[in-house]
């Protein structure tokens, strides 16, 4: 059959059609899904015209069923489609009740009931997660086949039909059954969750052979899977002609698998599996088409299960048949696999024992215009002319260091609904490291403390540690002038506090012809100073202030050293330049702080020397008031607002 055959075939119910369970039929047949539509392409050859057929869940079956005997990841098998992505994605979904429940709403008020045949309207609903929002999506419950079979994705028990359902809807949110053909599980799984997607390159590190390195990733793989998360692994296919290969290991090329289970198994019998400390790092995958699986150490038929217990092989479900799932051990994982990715249910609750996240969910837009100061679409770092025309995000880390979670998503493109074929663009992200007290864009390089790759998927992720401070995160496309809209998701320990710098300067009011309007920015970065006041026993705990026109910042406290490095910068917007940016140090103690010292700086637009290494004064301001310890800094100032 020709792949556009059903490309169309769709209801023509969207997630805001409403969803009533009791209404009638033909009431809800203009909405659920017309009733006269024929999928046929006139293209299809004859043969396939007189075979393919539209039919509704009572007509393929006498006692049709959402579920029977509940859901498992052995109910799906993939169709006449390459979505092997998809159906690996739903694989791992089984394995998650509160996860799929979530996706399959009111599962039993949907089900089939033989009771009550007249409740049943022939409507379904299902949730997905896209682009920051749970959505609905009904359809109708008619099913392409092709003498009497389905085509799609179906079960082993041939009247159960939520795996064609959850097909036929996730196909409606992509445009038609084609836009199925060829994908990323990644996105399937966040769409499955709304958790964001962390993809591993197994080839990059040396995990298989490299031990420690291994451990690590297992204990985090680990630590996704009991935390309710979602994990693939994929083989890469370098060339068309190694997709969907089956290699000697019995393994497939260009195919997903879905991970349904990671377990350390303790090897041994009896007792001395008890006492035993050996364990062993283990990996249960499924292949979506049900069947071809690894056949090297620990398949089904390997002698290697005779080193685990009878009552373990059965708490493990090991089983001799080809039904697609399979044990192996992570290094061979490691070894054969090429692509990991985990899929991350982040906790953002305050009730949970696990650790809890802070999430800034922000929704932007890169959109062209013709003015610089306006456009939005200044292509990644390689176009440093446009470059800080971007959207440009500022967040805050609040402990001493911390982890941050980034993920920044793009809304894709279809061509057409008939195609559905998605055109993402190729995108990633900068973090920079800026002033503790930056309020607007900024329009110079700073410390890039962090960054993306960029590439052409639905999203980007990144998991950095960083230190306390103010950072600036700006996201694009890889080209200048490209449009689109984005989702960007930051995580961190402490609310960051995270919002878009909208302004380029600081706004010009009517009543700033009274109080007057910055003439003068500048820039100061204290670096270190060296030589302070000893303060036994503890020694000394100093911060710096930088004070200029009524705004101060201030450092943290750097403990018990007499050669602190601040390393903090601040950005004065100064109506009166001839007034001097002073500088003061202070030790912190618990009843008063000690004054340490303090400098004064012109800033002036015209001083061409940025870099200082100057004395500390007392309250004084002569020379002879110059101290034995010295403050290192960097001042720039420009008559121009927009050069900082």
């Amino acid at each position: 059959m020709e792949a556009n055959a059903l490309s169309s075939f769709l209801g023509k119910a969207g997630p805001d059609a409403g969803w009533q369970r009791r209404r009638n039929r033909t009431e809800m047949g203009k909405e659920a899904g017309p009733s006269s539509y024929n999928p046929v392409n006139t293209q299809c050859s004859k043969m396939t015209q007189a075979s393919l057929a539209v039919f509704l869940l009572k007509d393929i079956c006498a006692d049709p069923r959402l579920f029977v005997n509940g859901i498992s990841s052995h109910d799906l098998h993939q169709g006449q489609v390459g979505n092997c992505w998809f159906v690996a994605a739903c694989s791992s979904l089984t394995t998650r009740d509160s996860l799929w429940q979530k996706v399959i709403p009111d599962w039993k008020e949907q089900e089939w009931d033989p009771e009550d045949p007249e409740g049943y309207t022939g409507i379904f609903h299902f949730h997905f997660w896209r682009f920051g929002e749970w959505v609905d999506v009904v359809i109708d419950d008619r099913l392409p086949t092709i003498y009497d079979q389905l085509i799609y994705c179906h079960s082993n028990v041939k009247n159960e039909f939520w795996c064609a359902l959850i097909e036929k809807a996730y196909a409606k949110l992509l445009g038609c059954y084609e836009a199925l053909n060829g994908g990323n599980t990644a996105d399937a799984l966040v769409d499955f969750t709304g958790g964001i997607s962390e993809p591993i390159d197994l080839t990059i590190e040396d995990y298989a052979n490299d031990e420690n390195l291994r451990n690590q990733l297992f204990e985090r793989v680990l630590k996704v899977h009991s935390r309710g998360g979602l994990i693939s692994a994929s083989i890469k296919a370098m060339t068309d002609s190694d997709m969907e290969t089956r290699l000697d290991c019995g393994l497939v090329r260009g195919h997903a698998y879905a991970i349904t289970d990671v377990r350390k198994i303790r090897l041994g019998h009896g007792l001395l599996a008890f006492f035993k400390s050996e364990k062993l790092d283990m990996i249960r995958l499924r292949n979506p088409w049900g069947e071809k699986e690894w056949n090297g150490p620990w398949s089904d038929t390997s002698e290697e299960w005779q080193k685990v217990s009878k009552s373990e092989r059965e708490k493990l479900g090991v089983t001799v048949k080809d039904d697609g799932e399979f044990w192996m051990t992570f290094q061979d994982l490691c070894r054969n696999f090429t692509d990991l990715i985990k899929c991350l249910v982040i906790n953002t609750s305050y009730l949970s024992i696990h650790k809890t996240w802070e999430e800034a969910k922000i929704r932007g837009e890169w959109k062209f215009h013709e003015s610089p100061l306006k456009n939005r679409t200044g292509g990644c770092t390689n176009h440093k002319e446009t470059f800080f025309q971007n959207p440009q995000y500022v967040f805050n880390v609040k402990k001493p260091g911390d982890e941050v979670l980034i993920c920044l998503q793009q809304k894709t493109k279809r061509t057409t609904r008939r195609q559905g074929k998605a055109e993402n663009l190729a995108i990633g992200f900068d973090i920079f490291k800026v002033e503790s007290n930056r309020k607007y864009r900024m329009h110079t390089l700073q410390e890039k403390v962090a960054g993306s790759i960029y590439i052409n998927s639905r999203s980007v992720f990144l998991r950095t540690q960083q230190k306390e401070g103010r950072y600036i995160i700006i996201p694009t496309t890889f080209e200048p002038g490209q449009t689109c809209e984005f989702l960007l998701r930051i995580f961190t320990d402490v609310r960051a506090s995270c919002h878009e710098l909208v302004l380029d300067m600081p706004r010009y009011w009517c009543w700033n012809r009274i109080t007057g309007y910055p003439r003068v920015v500048s820039q100061v970065h204290i670096m270190k100073a060296e030589g302070l006041k000893d303060s036994p026993p503890a020694g000394t705990n100093s911060y710096v202030i930088i004070k200029c026109e009524g705004e101060t910042v201030k450092s943290d406290v750097r403990k018990h050293t007499n050669t602190p490095e601040y390393e903090m910068k601040g950005i004065f917007y100064r109506k009166k330049p001839e007034k001097p940016i002073l500088i003061q140090i202070w030790n912190h103690k618990c009843l008063s702080d000690e004054f340490l010292g303090q400098v004064t700086l012109k800033g002036d637009p015209d001083d061409l020397q940025t870099s200082h290494v100057l004395h500390l004064q007392d309250r004084g301001n002569g020379n002879s008031n110059d101290l034995p310890s010295t403050i290192s800094l960097q001042v720039f100032s420009s008559n121009i607002l927009t050069h900082i």
